[in-house]
């Protein structure tokens, strides 16, 4: 029972972290002036508020009981010890469970999300998906005040440009009436069934229901709609997938993957990628890219342009792959045919710092020691990986560090 307790928790925390990903990479903006104490830091913030129009007395209601909630804080400062490798994340992302749960739901709301997916051009399973990850279809939608969360982090040096923000948009968004005061979301002030941050909530949140409110926590059709606006407008590509996993020939030139690089279909097999089953790929002119979130002895996928509408929602690789995977296995296909290695090494935030010191070191820019393997860090990787004559797949992994740890000691 410990043991199931314990499980649960752990993925009740990964399903929170997720929806942060996309923001918490962003580096910290740190404010020009000292910290002011929060009582007439808040003063501020409601003279902001009553300029921007919103009213006297909703701020009033709104603003007398936030403060600062020391645990918030905690959370942002902390980091977990290890970097999630591919098929962990996977592991933790996807299982039977989510599954059961994902296609049970696509079920019993299939009239609802038909009718969305024929507005919005987004197909059930990937607003499912994304429900799914976010917040285990509506069963962990936070536990923190939302006002009191963001208030904490804009009062913070560490990203107060950012959260400020967060917090007009919340301030704005309960003015309306789309959301109550009191509501409770993540640490970070992720909202509802499908964690909109604030300023993603006030920009793409629908009434999907005509009841002149935007509810992401109540209303299905309010929730549907809403996902399915935000990847409308981020660019989804109606009808088509994400990508797929595909086989990449003997001999396959690595510095054509990334998402640097796209073709179309058409290239890619006159390049001899194939699909799984060996057969080749269609002759269609729609682009592509090759990416290899595992690096070059893992899977490869072919994404599409809605891969790169996903990144939008989270700009995790990782997350990106899962939600497409997730969406498929929701309609009935299979799990992925490369095989899983018997054990991955993860790399400590404390490793992947010292890469990227070591890579800046060397002129290759990574965007900073954040302990974080983003876009930046794996092209920085990448062409060192092509100036050392090594495979250049953008991968971190422990012999890459060991490469760069020797050449720092010469």
């Amino acid at each position: 029972m410990l043991k199931f307790l314990s499980r649960a928790l752990r993925n009740r925390r990964f399903l929170i972290s997720l929806t942060l990903a996309a923001f918490l990479w962003a580096p910290p903006v740190v404010a020009a002036e000292p910290e002011m104490a929060f009582s007439e830091w808040l003063e501020g913030v409601r003279k902001e508020a009553r300029a921007a129009g919103i009213k006297d007395a909703f701020l009033e209601t709104a603003l007398s009981q936030v403060r600062p909630i020391k645990r918030v804080i905690e959370l942002d400062r902390r980091q977990p010890e290890f970097t999630l490798t591919f098929w962990n994340y996977l592991d933790r992302a996807i299982n039977d469970e989510r599954i059961r749960r994902g296609r049970e739901m696509l079920a019993k709301h299939r009239v609802l999300l038909e009718k969305t997916a024929a507005r919005y051009g987004v197909q059930p399973r990937f607003i499912a998906a994304f429900w799914g990850l976010e917040t285990n279809y509506g069963k962990h939608t936070g536990v923190f005040p939302v006002l009191g969360a963001v208030a904490t982090l804009a009062h913070d040096l560490r990203r107060s440009r950012f959260f400020r923000a967060q917090l007009m948009a919340a301030l704005t968004v309960m003015s309306s009436g789309d959301v109550d005061t009191t509501v409770k979301g993540s640490w970070a002030g992720a909202m509802g069934n499908f964690q909109f941050i604030p300023t993603t909530y006030k920009d793409f949140a629908v009434d999907g229901d005509g009841d002149g409110r935007r509810d992401m926590w109540n209303s299905f059709p309010d929730m549907f709609a809403s996902a399915a606006n935000y990847l409308a407008r981020s660019g989804w590509r109606r009808g088509w997938s994400w990508g797929r996993e595909v086989m990449l020939p003997k001999g396959f030139r690595l510095e054509l993957s990334g998402l640097g690089v796209r073709k179309p279909l058409s290239q890619w097999r006159a390049l001899g990628v194939k699909k799984m089953d060996g057969q080749p790929l269609s002759r269609d002119e729609a682009k592509g890219s090759i990416v290899l979130p595992a690096g070059y002895a893992g899977p490869a996928f072919l994404v599409y342009r809605n891969f790169r509408t996903i990144l939008t929602w989270n700009r995790s690789i990782l997350y990106a792959v899962a939600v497409g995977h997730l969406a498929d296995r929701l309609v009935g296909a299979g799990p992925f045919k490369s095989k899983k290695p018997a054990q991955e090494v993860p790399l400590s935030r404390a490793d992947v710092k010292d890469l990227q010191k070591i890579l800046t070191g060397q002129g290759f820019d990574t965007g900073g020691a954040d302990g974080v393997i983003g876009p930046m860090t794996r092209t920085a990787i990448k062409s060192f990986q092509q100036k050392a004559n090594l495979p250049p797949d953008g991968y971190p992994n422990m012999g890459l560090l060991e490469r760069l740890r020797g050449l720092e000691k010469r």
